[in-house]
């Protein structure tokens, strides 16, 4: 928690100024209870009307500036926590967006959300009430403490025994509740992950009538969320009787022994009103103190859980990309053959090197001796069966997974040597599930290319066979995307990332089983256009469908991770058995 607070450093003088205005308020606070003896041992006493009101009007005054400062106090407090939430957010989102696919893969996507949401907003509303109470609360306690002592020091010796009583009582409960709201955050998380889960697989949970099942599952999770926030409740409100027990329990020893000193003329009526207001006082502060604490411990516990994510490394930190571009600028302008030139020059446009490929926490290998070498504008077909490692495969060209085993060379150079955004920009590829993201058909092409003419658009729409999908669409570009694409069809939404792809012209594309939802004809046109592209790009297909492939320069064949065959469709299907029975079982005659 304590590496958050850096957070802050723009709003040191909102920090500042709002505990000070809060004691400020406390200090005014602090003398009502003498302008009470006053009136009791000088006007009532005396008779004096015109004193009383007098001094009412004084307790008026003090009141009103005590709420001028309290507001003050608030809108300092609100700005600099308001500030300090936004800061956490943006780099948290920026850190996270630093991961490569093994962190999230970790960390889980439920949980990022859970800490970029719940756990930031219980951090911001810990420092709020922090800047407001963490140093009133205790001024006033101790305050209370000296100004009973200016009264009478027998008297105030009961606060003495009362307030280190308090302490120990609020202090311990604290102690024990913070790791116990760890466990509701984490069990908050499960919450999180099942929701989630239920809300993008909706279609398959009624398709397979699994409500009531899902259902039951999501009220186990609850329960045991629920049953957490009971414990922890009970441990927190355990607080709040015992601290009235304690004050309590010291405002009847004061009455006992201020009514003795009253009757030997030790102190006067108004005195013991004023100790009696001081330990009423201290109960209140000591009240909002247990508060704040609680909400302080769910903070820390927040924040110690938003400072694990901020302490994941990346495993491919992006941290020297703009160094190495200098220094190729600075070899360009000396003369020097870049790097890049000599990629370039290379004679193979992507080369595997015996790569294997473990995910983090799995027991065996995903992909195992991968050894192959493709050429510039070459065409590769992957094929295999479910679960065989293709998109491992191809995921580890613009590393989205870094190779355990071997290296994977772009241009003869290690794809580790290349700053990721320039590796990024040289490879145009399209998951297997095709994501729109909200807004129009044009910003959502325009992420292949910022600055994009609407000729390159419809040129990249043209090859990727959706201009029909544009040209059909009130709008044409500026029509509008619901949120995941779901105002379009599976195969218009292929079609839409496959030219969001082809906007940036990739030197390498790779297209991941992009076309599963379009018909064979489609395919087949889409296949002719990018062939034909211009500055003959290297292709990757990933594809169930031997009909996709058949045509390409080389099949890969990839079977438990390894790979089992590499040739030309002709070749495959004289030697290599897994390609035979994959090919059979989709024309097999009758």
């Amino acid at each position: 928690m304590k590496k958050l607070l850096v957070y802050l450093k723009d709003y040191k003088k909102e920090s500042i100024l709002a505990p000070l205005f809060k004691m400020l308020e406390a200090s005014f606070e602090l003398i009502v209870p003498l302008v009470v003896t006053a009136i009791i041992d000088v006007g009532i006493a005396g008779r004096d009307s015109g004193y009383i009101l007098k001094m009412c009007l004084v307790m008026v005054a003090l009141g009103l500036i005590g709420l001028a400062c309290s507001v003050t106090a608030q809108y300092f407090a609100a700005k600099a926590a308001v500030g300090f939430g936004t800061q956490v957010r943006h780099h948290l989102f920026s850190h996270i967006q630093t991961f490569s696919f093994s962190e999230i893969d970790k960390a889980g996507t439920a949980t990022l959300i859970t800490r970029m949401t719940s756990d930031i907003n219980q951090v911001q509303s810990g420092v709020n009430m922090v800047l407001r109470l963490f140093l009133r609360s205790p001024f006033i306690v101790f305050g209370a403490m000296i100004m009973a002592f200016t009264i009478d020091v027998k008297a105030a010796l009961i606060f003495v025994v009362t307030i280190p009583l308090l302490s120990v009582v609020v202090f311990g409960i604290m102690a024990v509740s913070i790791p116990l709201y760890k466990k509701v955050q984490e069990r908050l998380d499960r919450v999180l992950g099942i929701t989630r889960e239920n809300l993008t697989g909706v279609r398959v949970i009624r398709a397979f009538h699994k409500e009531e099942e899902e259902k039951s599952r999501f009220e186990e999770s609850l329960q045991s969320l629920t049953g957490m926030q009971n414990h922890v409740g009970r441990i927190s409100a355990f607080m709040n009787p015992v601290t009235y027990i304690i004050i309590n329990a010291g405002i009847i020893a004061l009455l006992y022994i201020g009514a003795f000193q009253v009757d030997t003329g030790t102190l006067t009526q108004g005195e013991v009103v004023a100790l009696v207001n001081y330990m009423s006082q201290i109960l209140v502060e000591l009240i909002k103190l247990a508060n704040l604490i609680i909400t302080i411990t769910k903070a820390v516990a927040c924040g110690n859980r938003i400072e694990s994510i901020l302490e994941m490394k990346s495993s491919m930190p992006v941290e020297n990309s703009g160094k190495k571009e200098s220094e190729a600028a600075s070899r360009i302008n000396n003369g020097e053959q870049s790097g890049n030139q000599k990629r370039v020059d290379s004679e193979y446009m992507v080369e595997f090197s015996h790569v294997g490929l473990t995910y983090q926490g799995a027991g065996a290998e995903s992909l195992t001796d991968i050894d192959f070498k493709v050429k510039k504008g070459e065409t590769i077909g992957i094929i295999g069966g479910t679960g065989c490692g293709k998109t491992s495969l191809v995921h580890l060209i613009p590393r989205f997974y870094d190779a355990t085993a071997g290296e994977v060379k772009i241009n003869g150079q290690n794809v580790k040597d290349y700053p990721l955004e320039e590796l990024r920009q040289m490879v145009g590829i399209v998951m297997q599930k095709a994501v729109l993201f909200q807004g129009t058909i044009r910003e959502n092409l325009c992420w292949g290319k910022e600055d994009a003419t609407e000729e390159e658009l419809y040129q990249a729409l043209e090859t990727a066979q959706a201009r029909e999908v544009v040209e059909g669409k009130d709008g044409k570009l500026d029509a509008p995307v619901e949120q995941g694409g779901k105002n379009f069809s599976g195969g218009q939404r292929q079609r839409l990332t496959i030219a969001r792809a082809l906007v940036r012209k990739p030197k390498i594309l790779i297209l991941d089983d992009s076309a599963s939802a379009l018909d064979y004809a489609t395919d087949a046109r889409l296949r002719k256009a990018i062939r034909e592209m211009d500055g003959n790009p290297t292709v990757f297909i990933v594809s169930q469908r031997t009909s996709s492939i058949q045509h390409a320069d080389k099949i890969i064949v990839l079977d438990d991770g390894e790979m089992t065959g590499i040739g030309t469709h002709e070749q495959l299907l004289e030697n290599c058995e897994v390609y035979r029975e994959i090919y059979e079982s989709q024309y097999k005659k009758h």
